[in-house]
């Protein structure tokens, strides 16, 4: 049976929340994790030694781009501890793959970047895009059933250190839930906050900032700008729709930002 503890957190993303640690609120998500996971074997999303995935693969120091989710994929097989992302065996055709990256795919293509070769976003966490859901662990088949377990202090903790410590980030808030954390970026200086609705769904049209253009003939371009701020600000651009047998350390797509 898996503990849960600070351990299972990074150092560098430990020292980065500092004394959270010592907090009466961590004590209540373990405590709480804990229990959920006695009480609910084998029915937790992610499997809870993924849990932490996102900060496993994309380090502080690494960080360019942050895509905030709201909790992970409930239905089996899904989620794997990264906010959007699947297994790459999951055909795009399939009733499996999530409308979420079926228009997230999408926007790609019409930025010029080409259309997701899958639906496993590792790449992209490898190449410094944190990919962080708000809360971290759900019931397999009850969206939103671990939100109130205690994953917000330490999620929101991290959002605001991140931004106050690191200059330049970029910020992807799609949909209301991930707006929510505007406060806790706005307060830090030099980063680019990029809002659009939802991709999921029908509310990938909807407010008055889609991710998609109505009609299909455009998107929010967050790729694109994201992009264009990293070159400004000297760093190398995000490699978006990576071909399948290409690593991340090839030359990246930068030709747009020349």
């Amino acid at each position: 049976m898996h503990s849960f503890s600070a351990a299972d957190i990074p150092e560098d993303w430990r020292a980065l929340l500092g004394d959270y640690f010592e907090s009466p609120e961590w004590q209540q998500l373990q405590t709480n994790l804990r229990a959920e996971l006695n009480k609910n074997p084998g029915k937790i999303c992610p499997d809870p030694q993924n849990f932490f995935k996102a900060l496993n693969l994309t380090p502080p120091s690494k960080v360019k781009v942050v895509i905030l989710g709201q909790d992970p994929y409930h239905s089996p097989g899904l989620a794997q501890g990264l906010a959007f992302s699947i297994p790459g065996n999951i055909p795009s055709n399939s009733r499996q793959f999530p409308s979420s990256l079926r228009n997230i795919s999408k926007a790609l293509a019409l930025e010029g970047f080409g259309a997701l070769p899958k639906g496993d976003l590792h790449a992209w966490a490898e190449q410094g895009v944190l990919l962080i859901n708000t809360a971290l662990s759900v019931q397999l088949g009850e969206a939103g059933s671990h939100a109130g377990l205690g994953w917000k202090p330490l999620i929101d903790r991290l959002i605001s250190a991140l931004a106050q410590q690191k200059p330049y980030l970029v910020w992807m808030l799609w949909g209301g839930h991930a707006q929510s954390k505007l406060p806790l970026i706005e307060m830090a200086p030099d980063q680019l906050i990029l809002k659009s609705s939802h991709p999921s769904g029908l509310g990938v049209y909807k407010t008055d900032q889609p991710f998609l253009v109505p009609g299909g003939m455009a998107s929010c371009g967050h790729f694109t700008k994201a992009n264009e701020w990293l070159v400004e600000h000297h760093e190398t651009p995000i490699r978006w729709a990576i071909p399948s047998g290409q690593n991340t350390n090839a030359t990246p797509q930068a030709t747009l930002f020349n």
